[in-house]
Order: structure tokens, then C-alpha cells, then sequence
């Protein structure tokens, strides 16, 4: 032990008693562990283990299992002793046996699952059903009665866990780390979440480091440093350390106890001085966390075949392999479950003792019953300002000029002044720079570090999380929205991609708890990407690339959605949706640079409301049938598009040209395959059944032809949209990079319209050298030509 750390803990801190009583509390968890990960039949034991008893196939994993808990048997000790509020944050996931086996113990798990419950069938229920055909998940997923985090990809325990406290100040999330979790970028980052903690108005988080030694196959690298850099490590991101480390489960008992005394009492003195001088200059706390070093696998078998096992990475999963097979196996298994002693911890009924059951906390106070972990059941709707009263008044359709985000901003402003508690924005340091300033104007960054006078707009407490790191946000905000609040993370559209496993893992656990009755709805994930890929023209290439949207489209229909409003009053109608729905992942596109505005107010909330829709006063169809379909998605193809049809109703009067813009891109989906796609009928009145329809696409043209293939009209869609071409250069010069532009789009009619050819060669070809004269104004001048920055709708 740290023995800077020895002044702080009472030796022994539990009596003898109270040491057999947490001792047999373990005991019984693993043994409900071990029990999960390989049978099916005889679950108490009741006669020796043949082959049938055992699982076809095993899986599992057991290395963590024990040390998992070992610490929830202490977290309910103290949640018991103190009348704390707390859940339980899993990194290790993959230990869900152990997780599963406390849930069930605490009754938490009968209640929600009535047939497994304190019973030798629910047992035998209990057991069966873990990693097997219709049963439940190996990992801590939503059917985990507690969990707000499966941990099937590493990296995001702690974010989650802060995200779970902030703006919850009597609430305490103790989250285990796994030495092999704690390797990972994501993690890395995690750390300093502490920087963003306001001792006074948010929760608390204690963190637990699992050090068993050793990841799937190799050891971890927490495990082979010393000690003094290891201390020195966590004292460095402004932890206060306390060491745990033994394979005597009796002396482990023992600390465990007093060093979890010692970090609760810390974390008290910390918050009572916090609240003593809120009115005062910060102090930033250093706060305790917990280093657990046991083996892995332990209590498992020491050694199996001849090699060693318990305390080795071959204890991470399943130590005996061969159990159906090997009789060797199978003694040993058997062996290992009795040394647990279950006859002194499961009464002939297979229910746990009474003394086992007067260990744990009682109803909501149990960390598998807490609300907090069942966020929707906490959820209060947002108080939401009329956004109408925040719209562009525009002079004629696209002949107002205005900046969509900064826009929203000023709304935001007064969604974050009208819920002081339960909304906050996330992002990489890119609220100001996404035009989002006007949150200023009625909070601050949240920051808990040393603050200078150069500094603007960081406080103690603020409703604005910045820290340049995607993960760090998009976990922060998945573990505010997991426990009952609302939320908006801000991005650079580019760079949305470093989430892209984070938003894969949170669609996956709202797509199961959608079918989980007692798992309530949250708010929804919402994403505002802005800088995107049509206007990084100064930042170039690097910062180009649409593709977060493919990627969330891969995901359930009743999860995503994703919206493309093309100026500042339906992105006010976008967002207000947004932040009233719940369960999905909701993912917005809107352009933070002056642009022109091409909806009223009213007309935006219509026009939002059916996701798709003519614009009447930009065709010339006259309500008939057109002779071709100019469709668009984005505010950039908007424009363009628009400025074609303009230069369409010049030089060729007499063709009947319709413009559809499309707000909501699931409307583009049959109704079949998602609730707001359009039938059959209805897309073919809008886009025609037989005339080319040229569509101009924010995004990787491939989408639009996925979502309409099976479309009637689908060999008639031609679609243009980002190819991967892409420099630091003006805005027009990038639409003509990627044959997005006006004259491009042009030519495009004059190609596919049929018996237009010849008759418009001529038009065809000022065209072509509009787009030359075009490129050498940008190449000459540094700029775009007049006649295209300065284009409004004349009509």
C-alpha cells in the first residue's frame, strides 16, 4: 500500500462479523458468476456435475468478474452506512456475469424479470440464459437493471460517469476502470474530466482502477510501470490515489473498508468546503480515486493443464474450456464452485440467506434500482421559447441574406436561461466558432481550473462544456442524456467522424432499450454540424467529408434521423423538434455563413412539418407535370439549384422545371422501411414517374440512390453531390470541384431531358465556359465573380 496513503485508513476497519458477512456476499456473486458462464441444469450444486449439465458452447468472461464484485459488495456497505445516492459505471462490461449476479442478489433483477427469480428454477433461469440463444448479452447492456453503460468498446466509462454527475449534485458515480480500458486514447482524455466538476452544483465521481495485469493477451501497461509512476501518474491529472492490493481476500476485505472510508470522508470535506466558499475564488479539489490491485481471475483456478492460470491473461475469459469434453475440467469446475461453500449462502428454496439479503441497500437506494440508471424515469421536457419569435424576416424568397447558426444561437441562448438544470451544450471548442456565441450571453464554460484575467466566458459553472477532444463530449452528453436531461453537441461536420464508435454504441443501446418495457425513453442524441464540408473552402481537404451521415443511416429507421434545413427559420423549426423528442439519434446540417434565406417563418414551419416539398414560387410547372425535377438537400445545393432554375427560366422559358427541397432525408425512404418515408404514391407525385429528376446532394451522392433504388422513377434520378474533391479555395470554386455547381447542373438538364439536346446546344456551351470564366475569376482574383456571390432569386 502507498504509504503516503497510511494515515488516511483505520486498519481494520471491520469487525469480524461484518468481515464474514461481506465475505459471504462476494462469495455468492461469484459463485452466481461462475454459474452464468457454464450451466445450464443443477444450479445449486444439489448433485455432482455430469456433461449435460454445461453449456454447448461457452462464453463469457470471468478475469474481472471477481474484482468487480468484490467492489459493488463495498460501494453497498457504504451506500448503507452513509445514505449515499449512487450508481455503478462498468468499464469492464464484459463482466457482466458479475454485474448480473449483484443485480439478481439485491432482488433488483427478480423484480423487473419475475421468472428468474430467488428461487433454485430462477437460478437455473438466471444461469441459462446468460450468452445463450434468446437469453440476454454477455456485456452490461440495457437489459442490466443499473447500467447506463455496456462497455462493449473500451474507452468511455469515465466520460459517461461525469456526463451522470454534472447537474447532480447528491449523487455519486463510482466507475471501475479496467487497466486495459485505461490504455485507450478516449480514456486519456477522461482524466481530466475533474477539470469540469463544480464540487457545489454537480455530482461526484470516484474512480476505480481495476489492476489485474493483464488485457486478452497481453499484459497492461499499468501493471508494469512502478509504483512511484503510477502515483505519480494520477496525482498529475489531480487525483488523490489509494492503493488496494493483495490476494488475501480477507486483508483485501479489510482495506478495501478503510479505503473507501477514508475517499468518502474526503469527498465530503471537499464538497462542505466547496459550498463554503461558492461565493469565493475556486478551488480546484484534488479528488480521491481507488487503484485495486488483485489478480486476475481471482479465486479461479490457479493453474489448469499444467500452466498457470489465476493471476495470467488466460483467466480473462473462460478458464476451463473443456468442461463438456474433459473430465479433469469438469471435476475442477465442480471444485472451484463448492469452494465458494454455496450451502451457507442459498437456503433448500435456492433463495440467498437472510443474512445475505440484509446486506444490501434497500429499494431506489440499490445501485440496480437507482433511478439515475433509468434515466427516462427522471426526464423533465425542456421549457422551450416560441422559436418563431427568433426567424429571419426576409424580403422575397432568397434575396435576404442571413447566418443560420447565429440565429439558433440567440434560441439557444434562452433554452439554456429557461432550464438552469437539465440542458447543456457540448463541444470541441467550436461553440464560438459555429456561431453559437450568443449562449454567452447567459453562461459560461464550465471550468474548474485556474482562470486569468485574459481569459472570456469561464466560470465554475456554466451550461457550456468545451474540451477538444470528440470523445470527451459525446461521452459527457451520452451520460447526461443516460440519467434524465437534454442536451446538444456542436461539431465541425469533418471531425464528427471521431465519435463514429461512440454513436454506434449509444444507437445499439437505445435500439435495445426500445424494447425493454421497464427502461423508460430519454432524450434524444443531438448532433449540429456545422462548418461542413461546402464551406471549409479555408480550411481545405482535410476538413471536408460528409460522410458522418452514411454512417448513422446504416442504423435502425425508428432510431435516426437526420435533417438538412437550407436556412436559419427551418433550422429554428429543425432543432426545436429535436430537443422535444425522445429515443433517437437526431443528426442536423446547417452552414454557420452568411446565406441567403428562402423561407418565411410561417413557411418554414410548414415546410419542416412535411420534411420534403415543391417550392411553387421556384418552378415553372405551374402546378403541372414538369418536364424535369431539380431536387435538393443542403443549404449549398440549395443555392445552387436555384440559381439553375433561374438560369433555366431565362434562357428556356417554355421548360417546365420543378424544385423540391428536401429537409428530412428519411422522406426519401419508402413508408415501409421508415416511419417518415413517403409512400410509393405520394414520392411519385412529388418527383414524377417518368421525368429526370437531377438531384443536388450535401453528401456522397450514393445515399440518395440507396434510399429511392426502389423508387419507380429510380433510373431517371441523377445525383450530384461531394466526390472527394476538395482544396483550400473559394465557395464556388468547390461546388465546381465536385460538378455541384449552377452551370453544371444546368448542362445536366440539357443532357437528360429528352429532345433538349440539340435545341439548347448553344446554352450548353455558354455553360461550359461560364464555368471556365468562373474558375480563372477564382484563380486570378482570390475570389468568386461577381455574378455568383452576389446572385439573389430575381423573381
Amino acid at each position: 500500500m502507498d504509504t503516503t496513503q497510511s494515515s488516511h485508513l483505520a486498519a481494520e476497519p471491520l469487525s469480524e462479523e461484518d468481515l464474514a458477512r461481506l465475505d459471504a456476499y462476494w462469495r455468492a456473486a461469484n459463485y452466481l458468476a461462475i454459474g452464468q458462464i457454464y450451466l445450464l441444469d443443477n444450479p445449486l450444486l444439489r448433485e455432482p456435475l455430469r456433461p449435460e449439465h454445461i453449456k454447448p458452447r461457452l462464453l463469457g468472461h470471468w478475469g474481472t468478474s471477481p474484482g468487480l464484485s468484490l467492489i459493488y459488495a463495498h460501494l453497498n456497505r457504504c451506500i448503507t452506512a452513509r445514505d449515499l445516492d449512487m450508481i455503478y459505471v462498468t468499464g469492464p462490461g464484459h463482466g457482466g456475469p458479475a454485474i448480473v449476479a449483484n443485480t439478481w442478489l439485491e432482488g433488483t433483477y427478480p423484480e423487473l424479470y419475475p421468472s428468474v427469480n430467488h428461487s433454485e428454477e430462477g437460478m437455473k433461469q438466471l444461469f441459462r440464459q446468460f450468452s445463450f440463444p434468446g437469453g440476454i448479452p454477455s456485456h452490461v447492456a440495457a437489459e442490466v437493471p443499473g447500467s447506463i453503460h455496456e462497455g462493449g468498446e473500451l474507452g468511455y466509462a469515465l466520460s459517461h460517469a461525469y456526463g451522470a454527475a454534472f447537474d447532480n449534485p447528491d449523487l455519486t458515480v463510482a466507475c471501475v476502470i479496467g487497466d486495459g480500458e485505461a490504455e485507450t486514447g478516449p480514456m486519456a482524455g477522461s482524466w481530466f474530466s475533474n477539470v469540469f466538476l463544480n464540487p457545489v452544483s454537480d455530482g461526484t465521481v470516484l474512480p476505480i482502477l481495476h489492476l489485474n495485469g493483464y488485457k486478452i493477451a497481453n499484459p497492461t501497461i499499468f501493471a508494469r510501470i512502478s509504483d512511484e509512476d503510477r502515483m505519480a501518474f494520477f496525482r498529475g491529472v489531480g487525483y488523490e490515489p489509494f492503493m488496494v492490493e493483495g490476494d488475501d481476500p480477507a486483508s483485501v476485505h479489510q482495506q478495501m473498508a478503510a479505503t473507501f472510508d477514508a475517499c468518502f470522508d474526503r469527498i465530503a470535506e471537499i464538497r462542505a468546503d466547496a459550498r463554503r466558499r461558492a461565493n469565493g475564488k475556486p478551488v480546484r479539489p484534488r479528488w480521491p480515486m481507488v487503484i485495486l490491485r488483485t489478480p486476475k481471475g481471482w479465486t479461479g483456478p490457479a493453474e489448469v493443464d499444467g500452466v498457470p492460470v489465476e493471476g495470467t491473461w488466460r483467466a480473462h475469459q473462460v478458464p476451463l474450456a473443456e468442461v463438456r469434453t474433459n473430465p479433469d475440467h469438469l471435476a475442477m469446475l465442480e471444485e472451484w464452485m463448492r469452494s465458494y461453500r454455496p450451502e451457507e449462502l442459498f437456503d433448500a428454496t435456492g433463495k440467498p440467506t437472510a443474512e445475505l439479503l440484509g446486506l444490501h441497500p434497500e429499494g431506489p437506494q440499490r445501485m440496480s434500482a437507482n433511478p439515475h440508471a433509468n434515466g427516462g424515469l427522471l426526464l423533465r421536457d425542456l421549457v422551450l421559447p416560441d422559436y418563431r419569435g427568433y426567424g429571419v424576416e426576409i424580403e422575397g424568397h432568397g434575396r435576404t441574406a442571413g447566418e443560420a447558426t447565429k440565429v439558433l444561437g440567440t434560441w439557444l441562448r434562452d433554452v439554456i436561461a429557461a432550464n438552469p438544470d437539465r440542458f447543456r451544450l457540448f463541444g470541441p471548442d467550436e461553440v464560438a466558432s459555429n456561431r453559437l456565441g450568443a449562449a454567452f450571453e447567459t453562461t459560461d464554460r464550465q471550468w474548474n481550473a485556474e482562470i486569468l484575467s485574459t481569459d472570456e466566458h469561464q466560470a465554475p459553472q456554466g451550461r457550456v462544456m468545451e474540451a477538444l477532444s470528440e470523445h470527451l463530449c459525446e461521452g459527457w452528453l451520452e451520460g447526461y442524456l443516460l440519467t434524465g436531461r437534454h442536451g446538444l453537441f456542436t461539431s465541425y461536420e469533418a471531425f464528427i467522424h471521431i465519435v463514429d464508435s461512440m454513436f454506434n454504441q449509444h444507437a445499439k443501446w437505445l435500439d435495445s432499450s426500445s424494447e425493454i418495457p421497464w427502461r423508460q425513453p430519454i432524450a434524444s442524441l443531438n448532433y449540429l454540424l456545422s462548418s461542413h464540408v461546402w464551406r471549409q473552402d479555408h480550411n481545405g481537404f482535410s476538413h471536408q467529408d460528409p460522410g458522418f451521415i452514411d454512417h448513422v443511416m446504416n442504423k435502425k429507421a425508428h432510431i435516426v434521423r437526420v435533417y438538412l434545413p437550407p436556412d436559419a427559420n427551418t433550422l429554428l423549426s429543425t432543432m426545436d423538434h429535436c430537443l422535444r423528442s425522445r429515443q433517437y439519434v437526431n443528426v442536423v446540417v446547417a452552414g454557420k455563413q452568411p446565406s441567403l434565406q428562402y423561407t418565411s417563418m410561417e413557411e418554414a414551419v410548414r415546410h419542416c412539418e412535411r420534411g420534403l416539398g415543391i417550392w411553387e414560387w421556384a418552378s415553372t410547372d405551374d402546378g403541372q407535370s414538369p418536364d424535369v425535377v431539380l431536387a435538393c438537400a443542403g443549404d449549398a445545393p440549395t443555392l445552387e439549384v436555384l440559381a439553375a432554375a433561374d438560369l433555366l427560366r431565362q434562357a428556356l422559358p417554355r421548360l417546365k422545371v420543378r424544385v423540391v427541397n428536401v429537409v428530412d432525408l428519411m422522406r426519401l425512404q419508402p413508408d415501409a422501411e421508415h416511419p417518415h418515408g413517403l409512400s410509393d404514391r405520394q414520392f411519385d407525385t412529388i418527383f414524377t414517374a417518368d421525368k429526370p429528376v437531377l438531384f443536388a446532394y450535401h453528401g456522397y451522392p450514393m445515399l440518395i440512390h440507396r434510399l429511392t433504388y426502389r423508387r419507380t422513377n429510380h433510373d431517371n434520378i441523377h445525383v450530384r453531390g461531394y466526390k472527394e474533391e476538395g482544396t483550400t479555395t473559394t465557395p464556388f470554386d468547390m461546388v465546381m470541384l465536385n460538378d455541384l455547381d449552377r452551370y453544371r447542373l444546368v448542362m445536366d438538364v440539357i443532357d437528360r431531358v429528352p429532345g433538349l439536346g440539340q435545341n439548347a446546344a448553344g446554352l450548353r456551351q455558354q455553360m461550359v465556359d461560364a464555368r471556365h470564366a468562373a474558375r480563372e475569376h477564382t484563380r486570378t482574383h482570390g475570389e468568386d465573380i461577381p455574378a455568383v456571390a452576389e446572385w439573389q432569386w430575381p423573381h
